[in-house]
Protein backbone atom coordinates (compact mmCIF):
# COMPACT_ATOMS: atom_id res chain seq x y z
CA UNK A 1 0.00 0.00 0.00
CA UNK A 2 2.78 1.89 1.00
CA UNK A 3 4.64 1.54 -2.61
CA UNK A 4 1.57 2.32 -4.33
CA UNK A 5 1.53 5.61 -2.36
CA UNK A 6 4.88 6.54 -2.93
CA UNK A 7 4.54 5.65 -6.42
CA UNK A 8 1.20 8.12 -6.93
CA UNK A 9 3.16 10.94 -5.07
CA UNK A 10 6.41 10.76 -6.97
CA UNK A 11 4.85 10.92 -10.20
CA UNK A 12 5.59 14.35 -12.09
CA UNK A 13 3.14 16.20 -13.58
CA UNK A 14 4.49 18.37 -16.82
CA UNK A 15 3.87 21.95 -17.44
CA UNK A 16 1.42 20.38 -20.27
CA UNK A 17 -1.01 18.79 -17.72
CA UNK A 18 -0.80 21.99 -15.45
CA UNK A 19 -1.71 24.12 -18.13
CA UNK A 20 -4.78 22.20 -19.19
CA UNK A 21 -6.14 21.41 -15.97
CA UNK A 22 -5.82 25.19 -15.07
CA UNK A 23 -7.71 25.73 -18.31
CA UNK A 24 -10.41 23.22 -17.19
CA UNK A 25 -10.73 24.91 -13.39
CA UNK A 26 -11.12 28.08 -15.37
CA UNK A 27 -13.83 26.59 -17.64
CA UNK A 28 -16.19 25.47 -14.50
CA UNK A 29 -15.83 29.28 -13.28
CA UNK A 30 -18.51 32.07 -14.04
CA UNK A 31 -15.37 34.03 -15.88
CA UNK A 32 -15.46 31.68 -18.95
CA UNK A 33 -18.24 32.00 -21.39
CA UNK A 34 -18.70 29.29 -23.80
CA UNK A 35 -17.52 30.59 -27.11
CA UNK A 36 -14.08 31.48 -24.85
CA UNK A 37 -13.78 27.90 -23.96
CA UNK A 38 -14.00 26.71 -27.12
CA UNK A 39 -11.01 29.62 -28.42
CA UNK A 40 -8.81 28.24 -25.28
CA UNK A 41 -9.35 24.49 -26.32
CA UNK A 42 -8.01 25.25 -29.97
CA UNK A 43 -5.18 27.58 -28.51
CA UNK A 44 -4.09 24.73 -26.50
CA UNK A 45 -4.59 21.63 -28.68
CA UNK A 46 -2.25 23.69 -31.88
CA UNK A 47 0.46 25.56 -29.19
CA UNK A 48 0.65 23.22 -25.70
CA UNK A 49 -1.12 19.96 -26.92
CA UNK A 50 -3.62 17.86 -25.05
CA UNK A 51 -2.22 15.55 -22.38
CA UNK A 52 -4.85 13.44 -22.13
CA UNK A 53 -6.15 13.35 -25.83
CA UNK A 54 -6.90 9.07 -25.80
CA UNK A 55 -9.92 9.99 -22.94
CA UNK A 56 -10.91 13.24 -24.70
CA UNK A 57 -13.61 11.73 -27.23
CA UNK A 58 -15.15 9.48 -24.55
CA UNK A 59 -15.27 12.57 -21.33
CA UNK A 60 -16.56 14.64 -24.20
CA UNK A 61 -19.50 12.00 -25.12
CA UNK A 62 -20.56 11.59 -21.69
CA UNK A 63 -20.31 14.94 -20.21
CA UNK A 64 -22.51 16.35 -23.09
CA UNK A 65 -24.95 13.72 -22.22
CA UNK A 66 -24.84 14.39 -18.66
CA UNK A 67 -25.04 18.32 -19.20
CA UNK A 68 -28.42 18.10 -21.67
CA UNK A 69 -30.13 16.02 -18.98
CA UNK A 70 -29.41 18.46 -16.69
CA UNK A 71 -30.92 21.85 -18.23
CA UNK A 72 -34.04 19.76 -18.29
CA UNK A 73 -34.20 20.63 -14.90
CA UNK A 74 -34.66 23.98 -16.25
CA UNK A 75 -37.56 23.93 -18.87
CA UNK A 76 -41.12 23.48 -18.87
CA UNK A 77 -43.20 20.65 -20.39
CA UNK A 78 -45.68 23.18 -21.97
CA UNK A 79 -42.80 25.90 -23.30
CA UNK A 80 -41.12 22.65 -25.41
CA UNK A 81 -43.98 21.44 -26.81
CA UNK A 82 -44.73 24.68 -28.10
CA UNK A 83 -41.56 24.80 -29.43
CA UNK A 84 -40.94 21.29 -30.69
CA UNK A 85 -44.50 21.63 -32.51
CA UNK A 86 -43.15 24.98 -34.19
CA UNK A 87 -39.96 22.84 -35.32
CA UNK A 88 -40.84 19.65 -36.57
CA UNK A 89 -42.02 20.83 -40.32
CA UNK A 90 -38.51 22.74 -40.45
CA UNK A 91 -36.95 19.11 -38.79
CA UNK A 92 -38.26 16.97 -41.53
CA UNK A 93 -37.94 19.18 -44.63
CA UNK A 94 -34.26 20.15 -43.85
CA UNK A 95 -33.36 16.56 -42.98
CA UNK A 96 -34.83 15.06 -46.43
CA UNK A 97 -33.05 17.76 -48.13
CA UNK A 98 -29.68 17.92 -46.77
CA UNK A 99 -29.22 14.39 -46.93
CA UNK A 100 -30.32 14.28 -50.91
CA UNK A 101 -28.12 17.10 -51.55
CA UNK A 102 -24.99 15.75 -49.67
CA UNK A 103 -25.39 12.60 -51.42
CA UNK A 104 -25.33 14.47 -55.39
CA UNK A 105 -22.12 16.61 -53.86
CA UNK A 106 -20.72 13.23 -52.80
CA UNK A 107 -21.00 12.03 -56.52
CA UNK A 108 -19.78 15.56 -58.06
CA UNK A 109 -17.06 15.82 -55.81
CA UNK A 110 -16.26 12.33 -56.07
CA UNK A 111 -15.92 12.20 -52.04
CA UNK A 112 -15.07 8.82 -50.64
CA UNK A 113 -19.04 7.46 -50.60
CA UNK A 114 -19.01 6.75 -46.32
CA UNK A 115 -17.37 10.21 -45.87
CA UNK A 116 -19.56 11.64 -47.51
CA UNK A 117 -22.61 9.92 -46.13
CA UNK A 118 -21.35 10.69 -42.41
CA UNK A 119 -21.19 14.46 -43.26
CA UNK A 120 -24.08 14.41 -44.14
CA UNK A 121 -25.82 13.00 -41.40
CA UNK A 122 -23.62 15.00 -38.97
CA UNK A 123 -25.22 18.11 -41.04
CA UNK A 124 -28.78 17.06 -41.63
CA UNK A 125 -28.99 15.98 -37.47
CA UNK A 126 -27.03 16.39 -35.02
CA UNK A 127 -23.25 16.58 -35.82
CA UNK A 128 -21.14 13.91 -33.97
CA UNK A 129 -23.70 12.47 -32.33
CA UNK A 130 -25.43 11.21 -35.96
CA UNK A 131 -21.93 10.60 -36.94
CA UNK A 132 -21.06 8.18 -34.05
CA UNK A 133 -24.64 6.38 -34.22
CA UNK A 134 -24.12 6.22 -37.83
CA UNK A 135 -20.54 4.83 -38.07
CA UNK A 136 -21.12 1.48 -36.78
CA UNK A 137 -24.19 1.00 -39.00
CA UNK A 138 -22.53 1.70 -42.60
CA UNK A 139 -19.32 0.02 -40.70
CA UNK A 140 -17.25 2.70 -41.67
CA UNK A 141 -13.45 3.16 -40.95
CA UNK A 142 -11.61 5.26 -38.42
CA UNK A 143 -10.00 7.58 -41.01
CA UNK A 144 -13.21 8.13 -42.91
CA UNK A 145 -15.17 8.99 -39.18
CA UNK A 146 -12.07 11.28 -38.28
CA UNK A 147 -12.62 13.12 -41.75
CA UNK A 148 -16.40 13.56 -40.98
CA UNK A 149 -15.89 14.74 -37.17
CA UNK A 150 -13.07 16.89 -38.07
CA UNK A 151 -15.55 19.01 -40.74
CA UNK A 152 -18.47 19.14 -38.42
CA UNK A 153 -16.46 20.42 -35.18
CA UNK A 154 -14.55 23.13 -37.44
CA UNK A 155 -17.83 24.20 -38.81
CA UNK A 156 -19.33 24.28 -35.04
CA UNK A 157 -16.39 26.50 -33.50
CA UNK A 158 -17.11 28.77 -36.74
CA UNK A 159 -20.80 28.65 -35.73
CA UNK A 160 -20.64 29.41 -32.09
CA UNK A 161 -19.02 32.75 -33.12
CA UNK A 162 -21.01 33.86 -35.60
CA UNK A 163 -24.44 32.89 -35.05
CA UNK A 164 -25.02 35.38 -32.14
CA UNK A 165 -23.76 38.34 -34.35
CA UNK A 166 -26.07 37.86 -37.27
CA UNK A 167 -29.05 37.13 -34.79
CA UNK A 168 -28.43 40.84 -33.39
CA UNK A 169 -27.42 42.16 -36.71
CA UNK A 170 -30.87 40.69 -37.93
CA UNK A 171 -32.83 41.79 -34.96
CA UNK A 172 -34.01 37.59 -34.55
CA UNK A 173 -36.70 36.91 -31.89
CA UNK A 174 -35.51 34.78 -28.85
CA UNK A 175 -37.78 32.01 -30.51
CA UNK A 176 -36.12 32.58 -34.19
CA UNK A 177 -32.90 32.43 -32.86
CA UNK A 178 -33.61 29.50 -30.71
CA UNK A 179 -35.28 27.69 -33.66
CA UNK A 180 -32.50 28.71 -36.46
CA UNK A 181 -29.59 27.17 -34.15
CA UNK A 182 -31.21 24.17 -33.30
CA UNK A 183 -31.86 23.80 -37.50
CA UNK A 184 -28.67 24.88 -38.53
CA UNK A 185 -26.04 24.12 -36.08
CA UNK A 186 -24.39 20.32 -36.07
CA UNK A 187 -23.54 19.61 -32.37
CA UNK A 188 -25.97 19.97 -29.69
CA UNK A 189 -22.94 21.33 -27.81
CA UNK A 190 -22.25 24.23 -30.06
CA UNK A 191 -26.30 25.04 -30.49
CA UNK A 192 -26.56 25.19 -26.54
CA UNK A 193 -23.54 27.60 -26.78
CA UNK A 194 -24.97 29.82 -29.01
CA UNK A 195 -28.24 30.04 -28.14
CA UNK A 196 -27.07 30.60 -23.98
CA UNK A 197 -25.35 33.63 -25.11
CA UNK A 198 -28.62 34.80 -26.92
CA UNK A 199 -31.43 34.24 -23.81
CA UNK A 200 -32.73 32.12 -21.31
CA UNK A 201 -36.05 31.55 -23.94
CA UNK A 202 -33.81 30.94 -27.61
CA UNK A 203 -31.70 27.88 -25.36
CA UNK A 204 -34.91 26.93 -24.04
CA UNK A 205 -36.26 26.45 -27.70
CA UNK A 206 -32.72 25.32 -29.36
CA UNK A 207 -32.09 22.58 -26.76
CA UNK A 208 -36.09 20.95 -27.07
CA UNK A 209 -35.96 21.65 -30.94
CA UNK A 210 -32.26 19.86 -30.94
CA UNK A 211 -32.50 16.92 -29.33
CA UNK A 212 -36.08 16.31 -30.77
CA UNK A 213 -34.55 16.46 -33.81
CA UNK A 214 -31.48 13.85 -32.55
CA UNK A 215 -34.87 11.08 -32.56
CA UNK A 216 -34.31 11.02 -36.10
CA UNK A 217 -30.90 9.58 -35.65
CA UNK A 218 -33.08 6.41 -35.54
CA UNK A 219 -34.55 6.26 -38.76
CA UNK A 220 -31.81 7.55 -40.74
CA UNK A 221 -29.29 4.56 -39.57
CA UNK A 222 -32.24 2.00 -40.34
CA UNK A 223 -31.98 3.64 -43.78
CA UNK A 224 -28.32 3.57 -43.69
CA UNK A 225 -28.07 -0.05 -42.96
CA UNK A 226 -30.86 -0.09 -45.77
CA UNK A 227 -28.55 1.72 -48.68
CA UNK A 228 -25.02 0.47 -47.07
CA UNK A 229 -26.74 -3.07 -46.72
CA UNK A 230 -25.12 -4.21 -43.28
CA UNK A 231 -28.61 -5.50 -41.85
CA UNK A 232 -26.36 -7.25 -38.71
CA UNK A 233 -25.23 -3.73 -37.47
CA UNK A 234 -26.17 -2.81 -33.99
CA UNK A 235 -28.65 0.74 -33.53
CA UNK A 236 -27.18 3.19 -30.80
CA UNK A 237 -30.18 4.64 -29.63
CA UNK A 238 -29.57 7.49 -27.81
CA UNK A 239 -30.74 6.75 -24.47
CA UNK A 240 -30.36 10.42 -22.62
CA UNK A 241 -32.93 12.50 -24.58
CA UNK A 242 -35.16 10.51 -22.47
CA UNK A 243 -33.80 10.78 -19.09
CA UNK A 244 -33.99 15.14 -20.35
CA UNK A 245 -37.41 14.20 -20.89
CA UNK A 246 -37.72 13.32 -17.63
CA UNK A 247 -35.70 15.89 -15.79
CA UNK A 248 -38.27 18.44 -17.62
CA UNK A 249 -41.35 16.56 -16.66
CA UNK A 250 -40.00 16.48 -12.92
CA UNK A 251 -39.25 20.28 -12.96
CA UNK A 252 -43.06 21.27 -14.53
CA UNK A 253 -45.03 18.84 -12.30
CA UNK A 254 -42.79 18.40 -8.99
CA UNK A 255 -43.73 20.86 -6.21
CA UNK A 256 -40.72 22.53 -4.88
CA UNK A 257 -38.28 20.87 -6.85
CA UNK A 258 -37.35 24.42 -8.44
CA UNK A 259 -35.14 25.06 -5.56
CA UNK A 260 -32.95 22.68 -7.20
CA UNK A 261 -33.33 22.58 -10.38
CA UNK A 262 -31.09 26.29 -10.66
CA UNK A 263 -28.67 24.48 -9.11
CA UNK A 264 -28.52 21.75 -11.58
CA UNK A 265 -29.25 23.96 -14.76
CA UNK A 266 -25.84 25.94 -13.38
CA UNK A 267 -23.75 22.83 -13.37
CA UNK A 268 -25.34 21.24 -16.33
CA UNK A 269 -23.95 24.69 -18.22
CA UNK A 270 -20.89 24.50 -16.69
CA UNK A 271 -20.70 21.37 -17.67
CA UNK A 272 -21.55 21.95 -21.55
CA UNK A 273 -18.93 24.85 -21.44
CA UNK A 274 -16.40 22.32 -20.16
CA UNK A 275 -17.51 20.03 -23.29
CA UNK A 276 -16.88 23.37 -25.82
CA UNK A 277 -13.13 23.42 -24.13
CA UNK A 278 -12.85 19.70 -24.86
CA UNK A 279 -13.85 19.56 -28.48
CA UNK A 280 -11.52 22.50 -28.79
CA UNK A 281 -8.70 20.63 -27.54
CA UNK A 282 -9.52 17.44 -29.69
CA UNK A 283 -8.87 19.77 -32.88
CA UNK A 284 -5.28 19.48 -33.23
CA UNK A 285 -2.88 20.05 -36.36
CA UNK A 286 -3.46 16.58 -37.13
CA UNK A 287 -7.03 16.47 -36.85
CA UNK A 288 -7.46 19.54 -39.17
CA UNK A 289 -5.11 18.54 -41.96
CA UNK A 290 -6.86 14.92 -41.99
CA UNK A 291 -10.25 17.16 -43.34
CA UNK A 292 -9.00 17.36 -46.61
CA UNK A 293 -10.41 20.11 -49.30
CA UNK A 294 -13.36 18.08 -50.94
CA UNK A 295 -15.28 16.79 -47.68
CA UNK A 296 -14.63 20.48 -46.17
CA UNK A 297 -16.16 22.10 -49.39
CA UNK A 298 -18.76 19.59 -48.82
CA UNK A 299 -19.41 20.42 -45.77
CA UNK A 300 -19.40 23.85 -46.08
CA UNK A 301 -21.61 24.46 -48.95
CA UNK A 302 -24.52 22.08 -46.78
CA UNK A 303 -23.85 23.84 -43.80
CA UNK A 304 -24.03 27.48 -45.54
CA UNK A 305 -27.21 25.85 -47.84
CA UNK A 306 -29.21 24.95 -44.81
CA UNK A 307 -28.09 28.29 -42.41
CA UNK A 308 -29.48 30.25 -44.95
CA UNK A 309 -32.33 28.18 -46.11
CA UNK A 310 -33.52 27.91 -42.32
CA UNK A 311 -33.22 31.72 -41.88
CA UNK A 312 -35.02 32.45 -44.56
CA UNK A 313 -38.04 30.24 -43.44
CA UNK A 314 -38.02 31.16 -40.10
CA UNK A 315 -37.60 34.73 -40.70
CA UNK A 316 -41.20 34.24 -43.22
CA UNK A 317 -43.02 32.37 -41.26
CA UNK A 318 -42.32 32.58 -37.69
Amino acid sequence: MEKAIDKILDKSITTREVIFLLAVVFCLSPLISPPVALLMGLVIAQFVGHPYLHLNHKATHILLQVSVVGLGFGMNVGSALKAGKQGILFTIISIISTLAAGFLMGKVFKIEKKTSYLISAGTAICGGSAIAAIAPVIKAEEKQISVALGTVFILNAIALFLFPVIGHALNLSQTQFGLWCAIAIHDTSSVVGAAGKYGAEALEVATTVKLARALWIIPVAFLSAFIFKHKSSKLKVPYFIGLFIGAMIINTYVPGIQVFSRYAVYIAKSGLTLTLFLIGCGLSREVLQSVGVKPMIQGVILWVGISAAALWAIISFI
